[in-house]
């Protein structure tokens, strides 16, 4: 069951579902507030809650309304483009054959047919941060596999509007987004940590928790880290 209630100017999404304990979460980039209370707890309760940790939800929205935005890529000359982390001047080179991007030093060059729109250039890099994110995936879940005693049966790539990755534990299938060849490779490898431990615990709860703490110690840190790192002009949500 889900519903939502008020405080002043803020309102906090209410989910009541099969839990021992209530979780309280706020969320980049604009702050959304959650919280996952058991369904036993009465509305009143969870707003008690709520107003107790007041203080809390507004730092931290204040914390990711001053997060770096990125500026919308219009692929011209001398644009910046960043993969895994570091930052590349584009180069844009109109040649008469198959487009690609290569990098080369601290330049991103993109190779286009004379005339190409802007709609194409984004499509063909994006299509090559997925083929970026896709290399790198596989040897990250090879490694992963063993220590926290899971399959991951399939992976997919793409670009999602409102989280950085997802998983269905039932068909052991996970999703990352594209967004995340962009950030640094340890950003990528918490996500899919992440992800495979909700093989293990579908949901955010303390076990899952535990889970994080025991296999990947400094996984708070890494979270922190892509939350701080300059997101996209769209709104993404982790």
């Amino acid at each position: 069951m889900t519903t939502q209630i008020e405080l002043g100017d803020i309102t906090v999404d209410v989910v009541l579902k099969d839990i021992k304990n209530i979780h309280l979460s706020v969320y980049p980039p604009n702050g959304r507030v959650k919280i996952s209370a058991p369904l036993r707890m009465d509305i009143d309760t969870i707003r008690i809650f709520a107003i107790s940790r007041l203080g809390w939800i507004k730092k931290q929205q204040k914390k990711f309304k001053e997060q770096e935005r990125e500026t919308p890529r219009e692929y011209l000359d001398l644009e910046s483009h960043y993969v895994w982390g570091k930052r590349y001047l584009l180069k844009v080179v109109e040649v008469n054959e198959a487009p690609s991007v290569e990098l080369k030093h601290s330049k991103m060059i993109l190779r286009v047919r004379p005339g190409t729109d802007y709609k194409k250039k984004q499509a063909i890099v994006d299509a090559w941060y997925r083929e970026q994110l896709k290399k790198a995936v596989p040897p990250l879940i090879a490694r992963w596999e063993p220590l926290l005693g899971v399959k991951v049966e399939r992976f997919f790539v793409q670009r999602m509007k409102t989280k950085w990755g997802s998983c269905n534990h039932k068909a052991r299938n996970i999703r990352l987004n594209t967004e995340l060849a962009k950030k640094p490779k340890e950003c990528l490898e918490y996500n899919i940590v992440h992800e495979m431990a909700h093989l293990l615990e579908p949901t955010h709860n303390s076990r899952f928790i535990k889970l994080m703490d025991q296999f990947m110690p400094k996984w708070q840190f890494f979270r922190d880290k892509l939350n701080q790192l300059p997101v996209s002009h769209e709104n993404w949500i982790y």
